[in-house]
């Protein structure tokens, strides 16, 4: 079937071509990002040429339009007219042509701190409920041109979540980019109760509502992208706070190999994987990758020959061949019984979200005893204090001694931007003051420090991760047993037995010129 497709897209082509030689008209196979002028569209909405599937453009700096059906007479007149030229026929297939357009409106120039600039002093009460696409023009009431903005902002640069934040005389909206919060253009104070009344009936949330912190769920598109969009608010002093955090559904999972870990604990990571039976751990604060490392992993097993379920909060990739199910507390789905109800589901491998109590951490070991591959997360500081933390939570020491497999600890530094990064010799001074890395780096060495231009932010862009793999051998599981153990205790053992520290890491990498020493200290001793 697949190959009849294809046959018959191309036979369309193949058509298509022939019918604009006949006409004498250019025929373009691929479409080049270097004809697409984001300013030809200022007056064309996205909703009309995604519809009638044209584009003006600009070609040998000849003002042209992109179309693939060649009747379309009466749209090819109204585009001139809206554009104040005469605009050349160009044909080509209808699929490259759809793409091109959410190309060029996507690298429009509109933001939200334009918007904010020309904005008239007006009551934005006009509150609209629909799911919208963010590249669409907004012909809405001002708020929801104004949320639409600033979701679209957020999106185009990359950022995790968005902060609205309420004070007493101007209305704060930050981006989390890369781990760091940075902030955008004041919105008008006067909109506030109008943008947080907004965000909340995208959520499906109570608008009336304002002393009580309400969750909520929310979806919009970025052309063919669906992004969720999980919303939070809490009742503050000057108003209500907002944070929405984004996960987008079309995101790229990272294979294992290129998240950052060194040779060593790939390769026992990846021996992990392999095993039949037993729980591992993967440990780090908030943010910290945790979820991302744990999806490369499932995504390395066969799917095809094992059933896999997970249980999270959320949900933020969808996996194919793996059965996923949202936690929702409200109704009683918590990790504990939903991980019950997997348990009868024949599984041979489960990912349990976040182990937050005993009851959930008993019941994975269980698991694992009775033959499941158990992926967990636990928040400490590095792997050994997994350990520590579970025998805290009244998990009993020789049930961990069996189950536990191996600990995974990591972090997430940001990467230094390739352009504008400069090499640096290492400070006696530095070394001084940071007496965890005396052992790693001597003065004189050359490493690299991040400067900042117009490509990135601050001198870094994008991040990467710093690891820690603590595997559990068995003179480890007879230390677990006797119950009587510290995390330095266990520090000293997985060293001794080839651990490479978070530190070690994180000075490796800085010494590569992946990141800085400054951007490694200020994240491992957070």
């Amino acid at each position: 079937m697949k190959q009849s497709n294809n046959q018959k897209n191309s036979s369309d082509i193949n058509s298509l071509k022939a019918e604009a030689e006949n006409e004498g008209l250019l025929f373009l196979a691929s479409i080049d990002d270097a004809i697409l002028v984001p300013e030809l569209v200022d007056k064309l909405s996205f909703d009309w040429a995604r519809t009638n599937n044209m584009l003006p453009v600009v070609i040998d700096q000849k003002k042209c339009v992109l179309m693939s059906d060649l009747s379309c007479v009466d749209e090819q007149e109204y585009l001139e007219l809206l554009i104040g030229e005469d605009l050349i026929p160009v044909v080509a297939p209808t699929a490259l042509i759809a793409e091109a357009v959410e190309h060029c409106y996507y690298r429009r120039d509109n933001t939200a701190k334009e918007f904010i600039r020309d904005i008239e002093e007006t009551s934005a009460s006009n509150v609209r409920v629909e799911k919208s696409d963010l590249l669409e023009d907004a012909t809405n009431a001002p708020v929801t041109q104004l949320v639409n903005l600033i979701l679209l902002g957020a999106v185009k640069q990359g950022a995790s979540d968005i902060h609205f934040e309420p004070f007493e005389s101007h209305l704060r909206v930050r981006y989390r980019i890369d781990g760091i919060l940075y902030e955008q253009s004041l919105p008008p104070k006067h909109l506030e109760h109008a943008l947080v009344s907004r965000l909340k009936v995208m959520a499906h949330m109570d608008i009336a509502e304002k002393r009580l912190p309400q969750d909520g769920m929310a979806n919009v598109r970025v052309g063919d992208r669906e992004i969720d969009i999980r919303v939070s608010t809490i009742p503050v002093a000057e108003g209500e706070r907002v944070v929405l955090r984004l996960l987008d559904r079309d995101t790229a999972l990272l294979p294992l190999s290129d998240l950052g870990m060194d040779k060593t604990a790939l390769i026992g990571f990846d021996k992990l994987l392999e095993l039949s039976n037993g729980i591992i751990l993967v440990s780090g604060p908030t943010g910290s990758g945790k979820t991302t490392t744990l999806y490369a992993g499932l995504a390395k097993l066969d799917a095809s020959r094992k059933n896999i379920l997970t249980i999270e909060d959320p949900i933020e990739y969808r996996l194919s061949n793996i059965g996923q199910i949202q936690v929702k507390p409200k109704i009683g789905l918590t990790f504990a019984s939903g991980l019950r109800h997997i348990l009868r589901q024949d599984p041979d491998v489960i990912l349990v979200g976040e182990t937050r109590d005993k009851e959930t951490a008993e019941i994975a070991i269980r698991a694992s005893l009775t033959g499941h591959l158990v992926f967990t997360t636990l928040h400490t500081n590095d792997a050994p204090s997994a350990v520590v933390r579970l025998i805290d939570m009244g998990i009993e020491p020789c049930l961990i001694a069996s189950t536990l497999k191996g600990v995974l600890a990591q972090r997430l530094v940001r990467k230094l931007c390739l352009e504008c990064k400069q090499e640096v010799t290492v400070q006696e001074s530095l070394i001084e003051r940071n007496p965890e890395i005396t052992n790693l780096l001597s003065p004189g060495q050359k490493v690299w420090k991040a400067v900042g231009c117009s490509a990135c932010k601050e001198g870094y862009s994008g991040r990467v991760g710093v690891f820690e793999l603590m595997l559990v051998d068995e003179q480890m599981q007879n230390m677990i047993r006797t119950g009587n153990i510290t995390a330095g205790v266990l520090i000293d053992a997985a060293e001794h037995a080839g651990m490479v520290s978070l530190f070690a890491d994180g000075i490796s990498k800085a010494i590569q010129g992946l990141t800085s020493i400054e951007e490694v200290l200020g994240t491992l001793l957070k």
